[in-house]
C-alpha cells in the first residue's frame, strides 16, 4: 500500500519526508489558501523538488481546459514521470482523465463519493480513484463499504486504477484501509506521526533502553561530580556543614595521605548524638571509628551498582578510583539512567 502525506504545510512536508519512505504528496488548492500560499506555480514546482511524487490539482470547465492546465503546469518544468494530476470527477472531467491517459500521464479522479462515479473513473483509466472517505462518514454514509466496493471492482474487472483512501481523520482510518486492501492512503502528518505510538511499546523501549544503560554505562559516567571530602583532622561539625554543602546524606572522611578512613552518615550523626550529646560535635571526626564503607569502583558498571543498593539497602555509594575517593553515587543518580 503507497503511503502519501496530504499537506500544503511547507514545514510539516520537510518534516514528513525526512522519514524517507514516504510514496508522494497529495495536495489541494483548500490546503494552500489555509497555509496563505499565494504563488501557487512557484509552491508547486519547490514542492515537485522535494517529494517523490505530487499529486495536484488541474481544473478547467471542459475536458480541454483541465488537459491545457496540466500541460501548462508541466511546462513549469515538472516531471511528467513523477506528476499526478488531480480532477474532481465530472462527464468533462472523466473525458479530460481518459486524454490524459492517452498521453501517458498520470490522473487521480477525486470527489469520489459512490460506487457509480469510482467505476467510471475506472473505466475513463484512472490511474488513481480517490473516495473521500471521513467526509462521507460526516454525512453518515457508508464509507468504507463504499471503498471496499471499489477494491474489489478493482479486482474483479482488472483495471489497473488504484484505489485511494483519503480524508482521513484518525488512525483507526489506517487501520480500515490496511483491512480493506486499499493500494494507496494519503494521510495528514498528524495522523502519520500517531500510527507508531503505543503505549505498550513505549514502556517496553524506555525498559530495554535502561537495561541497556545498566549494562553498559559505567559508574564513574553517572556520578555527578561532586566528591564531598574531609579530612580526619576536621571536627564533626565542619563535616556536617561539608555535608550540607554538598547536600549528601553523607561524607568521605580521608587521612593525610588522601587515603580513605571511612564515610560518616547523618545515621551515625543521629545515633551520636543520642548516645552523647552536643559536646560530641567539637571532636575530630577522625577520632570516631568507622566500619568498612560500602563502595564500588569507578570502572564498574551500573549494574554492579544496582545490585548493591538492593543487597545493601542503602541510598549512596561511595566511588573509588585506584583505592582513592572519586566521588558518590547516589541512587537517584542510577534512576536517571
Amino acid at each position: 500500500m503507497e503511503l502519501y502525506l496530504d499537506s500544503a504545510n511547507l514545514k510539516e512536508i520537510e518534516e514528513g519526508f525526512k522519514l524517507g519512505f514516504l510514496d508522494g504528496l497529495t495536495t489541494t488548492p483548500t490546503f494552500m489558501v489555509r497555509e496563505g500560499i499565494m504563488d501557487v506555480d512557484s509552491t508547486i514546482v519547490k514542492l515537485s523538488k522535494m517529494v517523490p511524487v505530487l499529486q495536484i490539482e488541474a481544473l478547467g470547465n471542459t475536458a480541454e481546459d483541465v488537459v491545457k492546465e496540466a500541460h501548462r503546469q508541466l511546462d513549469l518544468g515538472l516531471d511528467p514521470k513523477k506528476t499526478v494530476f488531480k480532477i474532481p470527477v465530472s462527464l468533462e472531467g472523466l473525458r479530460a482523465c481518459n486524454m490524459l491517459r492517452k498521453q501517458d500521464l498520470m490522473v487521480n479522479v477525486h470527489l469520489v463519493y459512490t460506487l457509480q462515479q469510482a467505476y467510471m473513473a475506472m473505466h475513463a483509466g484512472a490511474s488513481y480513484v480517490c473516495p473521500l472517505v471521513g467526509r462521507l462518514q460526516d454525512q453518515g454514509h457508508d464509507a468504507l463499504a463504499l471503498v471496499q466496493q471499489c477494491v474489489e471492482a478493482v479486482h474483479h474487472y482488472g483495471y489497473d486504477s488504484k484505489i485511494m483512501f483519503s480524508s482521513v481523520r484518525t488512525t483507526e482510518h489506517v487501520r480500515n484501509a490496511i483491512n480493506i486492501g486499499v493500494h494507496t492512503i494519503t494521510v495528514p502528518l498528524k495522523i502519520l506521526k500517531g500510527l507508531t505510538e503505543n503505549n505498550f511499546t513505549t514502556i517496553g523501549t524506555e525498559q530495554f533502553l535502561s537495561d541497556t544503560r545498566l549494562m553498559t554505562v559505567k559508574v564513574k559516567e553517572a556520578i555527578n561530580g561532586l566528591n564531598p571530602l574531609v579530612s580526619e583532622n576536621s571536627s564533626l561539625k565542619d563535616a556536617i556543614v561539608k555535608m550540607t554543602e554538598f547536600g549528601f546524606g553523607c561524607i568521605t572522611v580521608t587521612n593525610d595521605d588522601g587515603d580513605i578512613k571511612g564515610v560518616f552518615t547523618d545515621g551515625d550523626l543521629r545515633r551520636l548524638l543520642q548516645k552523647d550529646g552536643e559536646h560530641i560535635l567539637d571532636k575530630k571526626i577522625g577520632s570516631l571509628e568507622f566500619k568498612s564503607p560500602i563502595s564500588i569502583d569507578a570502572n564498574a558498571l551500573l549494574n554492579d551498582a544496582n545490585a548493591i543498593f538492593k543487597k545493601m539497602n542503602v541510598d549512596t555509594i561511595l566511588v573509588t578510583d585506584n583505592g582513592k575517593p572519586a566521588g558518590m553515587l547516589d541512587i537517584q543518580d542510577l534512576k536517571k539512567y
